[in-house]
């Protein structure tokens, strides 16, 4: 196909058009409308009753990564539920963290940290089963020289892993940051990835296997991980039969270049899976005011996308501080990143609404996606119940009889 093009001007945007386009988005996307209607035992409108809706839960994930800190900390626990409704574990599943050593299996941590997001109905991602960076692989599994050995240890970790843990993580990293590092492909073949999803697939169909990859919508600079690249790979992967559903960008940035992000994100929706912001923070090397200015651009722009189907945090606390940047000091005292988190949250959903029925006894709001609890009074009688706004263009209808 040839395409000319006559007349191409570039259409600048100002910041506050920009803003505007995201609230547009995020009405549309993140927001749904509802109507109650209030009418008696025998279908006659209620006018004049009193309706207030509490959100209880958000439809949306954003979560942060947790790590071992957590455990025994409750103050570190009650700060996170109130904030996030998604986790992932920072390092405790990584194949050094569970066998060190050849034979020696350590679940009892990531067991305990499972324990607290599920006693939290927190849902959690799983990261990683593999990871082809040498650095970050068990010194005993380099070690082993034959490919019939190492063939055989990576399967006993697929297959105890998820054997030990089916059904138990939503999201599944199998084979992390293979554009930029090929260790086990370069020892087990070329098709060594599909294997990785495939027996991943097997072992616990439920959870949706992803692709996890730094430096796709970071920056432009490394032609390791161009978007073009990351499409090609998840398409190979997929023709030879592997079953990725989910496209994992990591978002560790240093500057965001904003229209840069939305112009991935266009481009990897087409592909028709969802997007998730797996390990999202700004890199230390700028002040504490840097850091949080950026963050809060690089979250809008996020959760405003409509392929983006959920934000995870890279902010694991340790008493030494995070990995790049930290939304609190280990005293749990914001940091102006924490602070922007937390406006953000807070503007994300619905706290409370409320009003009187009208003339036909319905009662209308916009609301953020997510369960609810709807109390109506009218002559010294309350009902209360619950109800959900998921997805969609049309207006929820809820009766509600009194």
């Amino acid at each position: 196909m040839k395409i000319t093009v006559a007349s191409g001007s570039l259409q600048p945007f100002t910041t506050d058009q920009w803003a505007m386009h995201q609230q547009d988005t995020i009405r549309k996307r993140r927001k749904r409308v509802a109507t109650i209607h209030v009418a008696d035992p025998q279908g006659a409108r209620v006018v004049g009753a009193s309706v207030s809706v509490q959100q209880t839960a958000k439809d949306f994930p954003i979560g942060s990564a947790i790590a071992s800190t957590i455990l025994g900390n409750q103050a570190y626990q009650k700060w996170f539920v109130d904030r996030f409704n998604a986790a992932v574990f920072e390092d405790e599943l990584k194949w050094y963290s569970t066998e060190p050593t050849s034979g020696l299996l350590r679940f009892d941590v990531p067991d305990q940290m499972l324990a607290f997001v599920r006693s939290h109905r927190v849902m959690v991602r799983g990261h990683n089963i593999f990871w082809e960076n040498q650095d970050a692989t068990p010194r005993w599994v380099k070690n082993l020289t034959s490919p019939d050995d190492l063939r055989a240890a990576v399967n006993a970790r697929i297959q105890g892993l998820m054997t030990r843990y089916r059904g138990e993580f939503a999201h599944w990293d199998v084979n992390n940051e293979m554009l930029h590092y090929n260790f086990y492909e370069q020892r087990l073949g070329p098709n060594a990835s599909m294997e990785f999803f495939s027996v991943a697939q097997d072992a616990d169909p439920l959870a949706t296997l992803f692709m996890n990859e730094y430096n796709v919508v970071e920056t432009c600079d490394d032609p390791f991980s161009t978007v073009d690249t990351y499409a090609a790979k998840l398409r190979e992967l997929r023709a030879g039969g592997a079953i990725l559903e989910g496209i994992g960008l990591e978002g560790h940035f240093s500057r965001p270049n904003i229209p840069l992000m939305r112009a991935i994100l266009d481009k990897l929706a087409t592909l028709g899976l969802p997007i998730w912001f797996t390990e999202i923070d700004i890199s230390n090397k700028f002040d504490a005011q840097t850091q949080a200015a950026y963050l809060e651009q690089v979250l809008r722009e996020a959760y405003a996308h409509p392929a983006v189907s959920g934000v995870m945090l890279w902010t694991a606390l340790h008493p030494s501080g995070c990995y790049q940047m930290c939304l609190t000091d280990w005293g749990l005292n914001n940091l102006p990143t924490g602070d922007v988190v937390d406006r953000l949250l807070n503007e994300w959903r619905t706290l409370q609404a409320g009003g009187q029925t009208d003339a036909h006894g319905a009662y209308s709001f916009s609301g953020y996606l997510g369960e609810y609890i709807l109390t109506v009074t009218y002559n010294n009688r309350t009902t209360q119940s619950t109800f959900s706004l998921s997805p969609g263009d049309e207006t929820r209808h809820i009766n509600v009889q009194m």
